[in-house]
């Protein structure tokens, strides 16, 4: 007769693999773009050019390593207005926005290049604008629909999420400004500044806007429509977006 097993012997348990992190969305916003030609370089280069091809080699750049979804705010020579570039980056939940730009000056002797984040009181303007009634039908801040809450409570939101992506966006000028020290890229004195771009308000997604340099500078039009200049620049970004995270991680975690 067979053998009869009074207790069968317990299956072994297979362990779920450990699902990988959901890559980082990475929002590239090339400047200017159809009739919006941005600034005009002395030998007639334009800004929206540029600054288009140098997002394409970041955009190459980011993607190379599987650790980022990457999209642009324009993919070609066209006109997308400012507002529509945020709300872009917000419809898509983007966990980053970069914008590049390149511009012109009256001093045709300055040239370098400096990182730009939201400014205290155009932070402040922001969060009034958007707590209020007229403005937040549709907003959602910290997946939280403001159309929902009482006027204090979306004020309170909006405030406090506003306060830690202005500081979130510091930390990452700074980290472009090390990077690009780091790299050899030229730099304008007082690197960071702080201004009220439309592009740099949104209220949960860490930005910055990045000067590459100056078209009224004859070197800088030079170098900014070199390849191999162009693809320096998209490393030490995407070295600066590396380091914006892994700090991130660590700060998170400690």
């Amino acid at each position: 007769m067979p053998a009869v097993w009074a207790n069968p012997p317990a299956k072994k348990s297979i362990a779920k693999p450990t699902p990988l992190p959901k890559p980082k969305l990475v929002f590239l916003d090339p400047g200017h773009g159809g009739r919006d030609p941005g600034a005009l370089g002395v030998r007639g280069t334009q800004e929206k050019t540029v600054v288009l091809s140098i997002a394409r080699e970041l955009q190459k750049e980011l993607l190379a390593g599987n650790r980022y979804r990457v999209l642009l705010t324009r993919t070609f020579d066209a006109y997308v207005p400012l507002r529509e570039r945020v709300a872009r980056a917000q419809a898509a939940k983007a966990d980053l926005f970069l914008s590049l730009h390149a511009d012109s000056h009256s001093d045709s002797d300055v040239r370098g290049a400096s990182v730009y984040t939201l400014s205290e009181d155009a932070s402040d303007r922001e969060a009034a604008a958007l707590a209020a009634r007229e403005n937040r039908a549709d907003a959602v801040v910290s997946g939280v629909r403001l159309s929902d809450q009482p006027d204090d409570v979306a004020r309170a939101l909006v405030a406090m999420s506003q306060r830690g992506t202005v500081n979130d966006s510091r930390r990452l000028a700074d980290t472009i400004v090390r990077t690009f020290a780091g790299s050899g890229v030229r730099l304008l004195p007082r690197t960071h500044r702080q201004a009220g771009f439309a592009v740099l308000t949104s209220p949960d997604i860490p930005a910055a806007l990045v000067e590459l340099g100056y078209l009224s500078n004859p070197q800088d039009e030079k170098l900014l429509t070199v390849r191999q200049h162009q693809t320096a620049l998209a490393r030490a970004l995407r070295a600066s977006v590396d380091a914006h995270f892994g700090a991130g991680i660590a700060t998170r975690k400690a």
